[in-house]
């Protein structure tokens, strides 16, 4: 029976077909200042030398999956046992708050978007978290969390150091990721920039109260006299001598011509 007290893992990791691998088969891993920030950032934490550890498992394929969600990135990685071991990094994402003053902030520079769209991060983003009091990468270590299922104590792991290579990598290849990591995906990021870029529509004034079209039946056809000129009423009863009434008396000798006249008016024809 073999003593457990004398047992020691082989030192050499269980080789894997199919696994990721870097592109980076020697030198720097990261090729994008984003990339290269980031793991500046853990090196900033005392993490230099550990991280170097994991390169190789990196460059060999050690790591079978690495999946990212918000706040979390989960990989699957074969060490020395022939069950892989999980390491997971955390960090902490953004609320809704604070994703609205970002977005508005983003919004207001289309380089951003622009930047964004053709897989570009634009230095200048790092002031705008700044402006608005938040880091695009964890600053503190409080804002990161670590953990392996391996039975290595120390933080990072061979497990963990290769996860955060690979997840550098895939930073290169697309910036969005590590604004989906603070919690916002590609595709809400950009609708709402869209929708906050759009142009307001101008208030339409109020279109006045058109008449009924005429059909083109009716718009050729004579309207009835009625419409156009009005019946005027005429008088029930015709004087011909009503003109004399519009003239002065006229007296002659004592006799009024006007009286003298009217029989003759009334006999004349209207």
């Amino acid at each position: 029976m073999t003593d457990w007290h004398s047992y020691r893992p082989p030192s050499r990791p269980i080789r894997v077909e199919g696994g990721l691998t870097l592109r980076s088969k020697r030198g720097d891993v990261a090729r994008t200042w984003w990339s290269r920030r980031f793991l500046e950032v853990l090196e900033s934490f005392g993490m230099a030398g550990r991280l170097a550890r994991g390169r190789s498992y990196a460059r060999t394929g050690q790591v079978m999956s690495l999946s990212l969600s918000t706040s979390l990135v989960v990989a699957l990685v074969t060490g020395t046992r022939p069950e892989p071991y999980r390491a997971r990094i955390g960090v902490r994402k953004f609320d809704d708050d604070d994703w609205r003053r970002i977005e508005h902030a983003l919004a207001d520079r289309a380089i951003f978007a622009a930047k964004l769209l053709a897989g570009e991060m634009p230095p200048e983003i790092e002031d705008v978290f700044a402006d608005l009091g938040l880091t695009l990468f964890p600053s503190t270590m409080r804002e990161l969390h670590m953990d392996c299922t391996c039975p290595d104590w120390e933080v990072p792991c061979k497990h963990l150091a290769a996860t955060c290579y690979l997840l550098a990598e895939s930073f290169d290849t697309d910036p969005f990721e590590i604004l989906a990591w603070r919690g916002r995906s590609r595709e809400d990021l950009l609708d709402r920039l869209r929708d906050l870029r759009a142009p307001i529509p101008p208030e339409e004034p109020e279109t006045p109260r058109q008449q009924p079209a005429e059909s083109f039946e009716t718009f050729w056809t004579r309207p009835p006299v009625a419409a156009v000129v009005p019946d005027v009423a005429e008088p029930t009863t015709r004087r011909p001598d009503a003109l004399l009434d519009q003239l002065d008396p006229l007296v002659v000798d004592g006799v009024s011509v006007t009286d003298a006249l009217r029989p003759l008016y009334r006999r004349t024809p209207g």
